[in-house]
């Protein structure tokens, strides 16, 4: 008997099944491949349409390299590996090196736009005659005509264009000429009407019997209107007004007259180092900077040394066998923790106002005084390391539980045989026995305070100011903060400068990620 004609029925039925299924995912397989590639290569393309060649080159280079990795016996590692690497390249390399990118610049809300672009704005300024002023109206004559009645505000004359098109919109542009009004028409269109028209009559002009050739000026306008500005084959702008020359200045990326004044919108240039030069020679900018960075040095290290202290010291307190429903105060002590952060922040701001806070009540009633938390800037240093420690204490003291109890018992009878006190046992087992484990955990501990942005801005917003500083700037800010202020808030916007900052803050974290990375290899007993 054949070794086939021993297996059961079902088992023939079910390798059959299998060899179905194997030939049928290959298939599959290839399916899915064509219309990713397909996919990925209509993405590329609409990037290369839209203008951005650098980033359809490397869309390409990732699609091609997907492609090769998937539809070929090439690595099966790298199949694994693949979709991680894309992530970090996407979402953290490509952002770090845009913002570096940006920090050489002198991107901000007045550098916005390139060259051509500011160019192009500038050369589309145009001034009005008011002389030539005539109010104006749409008025629906018919289902498939509109009538363009202008009114001269002096005489009183009236003139009207009649317009095809639909009541709501112009479909395209349209020269029109003006007769004596005769339509019989009712009101016009709202405001609202003529504003989703406002494309189709900027580009209407209109000619008056006199000669007179008039164009959209205003919602409620039209005038005859003259450019601002007349370019010259060397690409300076001329004022038609006055004739005073404008040259493009590729240094501060702004149109500068001789007289020094500059044209905004600007335009975004290189700048080289010049923002990170600022952080050192600019001393209304490098005193408020320094400040800052020691500020934010002090608040992690003291943020790392308090949620340490009273973590460790809780932790050990709540280890002790003869202290009864440890449990509950383990619980209670954890909730800190267990609260969404922001709420508890707002939470403490509440409970730190001045005139109303709960704090302060206390205070006033015990001692007779009512502190300014927010407005003293020593006040408010303190207020923000009581909020964070009250938030990253259970955090350690849950860390520094798990560790004791992995001391072994035996060390603390042979220390209490010999006669050691708490203290003792403390300063000589415990502490040297966590310390090692715990210390990787402490520089990110200090990293994420480094970088502490919602405490700040949700609880002092880094005030109170410094005074007399040329970039707004907080006593109570941290670098992160402060960036943030530079680039979103009060300071114009100055995005080349806060890329700049960011960079310099982004090398620091990676130095204190090397250094958690050196502990815990040291921890492993690694090289």
């Amino acid at each position: 008997m054949s070794a086939a004609a021993s297996l059961p029925e079902t088992s023939l039925a079910d390798a059959r099944k299998s060899a179905s299924a194997h030939k049928q995912t290959p298939l599959l397989g290839w399916a899915i491949a064509i219309v990713a590639a397909f996919a990925g290569l209509y993405f590329v393309f609409s990037l290369y349409v839209a203008g951005q060649a650098l980033w359809a080159l490397g869309a390409l280079i990732l699609v091609a390299l997907g492609i090769a990795i998937y539809a070929t016996n090439w690595s099966i590692a790298a199949r694994y590996t693949y979709p991680g690497l894309t992530a970090i390249f996407i979402f953290i390399a490509l952002p770090l090196l845009f913002t570096m990118q940006i920090g050489f610049t002198n991107y901000s809300s007045n550098n916005l736009l390139t060259f051509d672009r500011a160019t192009a704005y500038l050369l589309e300024q145009t001034t009005a005659d008011e002389a030539s002023v005539h109010e104006f109206a749409v008025h629906e004559v018919s289902t498939s005509m509109l009538a363009l009645v202008l009114t001269n505000p002096k005489t009183k004359e009236r003139y009207s264009a009649a317009l095809v098109g639909s009541s709501r919109s112009l479909t395209e542009p349209l020269q029109a000429s003006p007769t004596p009004d005769t339509f019989d028409v009712g009101g016009g269109l709202q405001l609202r009407d003529r504003i989703a028209m406002r494309d189709q009559l900027m580009r209407i002009q209109v000619a008056l019997p006199g000669g007179e050739v008039l164009s959209y000026a205003g919602l409620r306008e039209f005038a005859k209107v003259t450019p601002v500005w007349k370019q010259s084959p060397d690409g300076s702008l001329t004022r038609n007004e006055d004739g005073e020359v404008f040259k493009p200045n590729d240094k501060t990326g702004y149109y500068e007259s001789a007289s020094g004044d500059k044209l905004t919108p600007g335009y975004t240039v290189n700048v080289g180092f010049a923002n990170y030069a600022r952080m050192i020679n600019d001393e209304n900018f490098r005193a408020p900077f320094i400040s800052i960075f020691i500020w934010t040095l002090v608040f992690a290290l003291l943020s790392v040394f308090f949620v340490t202290a009273i973590g460790t010291s809780l932790a050990v307190i709540l280890n002790w066998e003869a202290l009864k429903g440890a449990t509950i105060y383990r619980t209670l002590l954890f909730l800190p923790y267990a609260v969404p952060g922001f709420i508890s922040i707002l939470v403490f701001k509440g409970l730190f106002n001045q005139n109303f806070g709960e704090i302060n009540t206390i205070l006033n009633a015990v001692f007779g005084i009512k502190p300014a938390w927010f407005a003293d800037p020593l006040l408010a240093k303190v207020m923000l390391l009581i909020v964070n420690v009250w938030l990253g204490f259970p955090y350690i003291m849950v860390l520094c539980t798990g560790l004791i109890k992995s001391i072994p018992a035996d060390l603390y009878e042979a220390s209490a045989i010999a006669g050691a006190g708490p203290l003792t046992n403390f300063f000589k087992i415990t502490l040297p026995l966590i310390i090692k484990p715990l210390a990787p955990l402490l520089v990110g501990v200090f990293a994420f305070n480094f970088n502490n942005f919602v405490l700040i801005a949700l609880l002092t917003d880094g005030r109170p100011d410094f005074l007399n500083t040329k970039v707004p700037a907080g006593t109570n800010d941290i670098l992160v903060s402060y960036t943030y202020r530079i680039a979103f808030k009060d300071s114009g916007s100055d995005f080349g400068l806060a890329a700049a900052i960011s960079t310099v803050v982004f090398f620091m974290v990676a130095i204190m990620a090397l250094t958690h990375l050196r502990l815990m290899k040291a921890n492993q007993g690694t090289k």
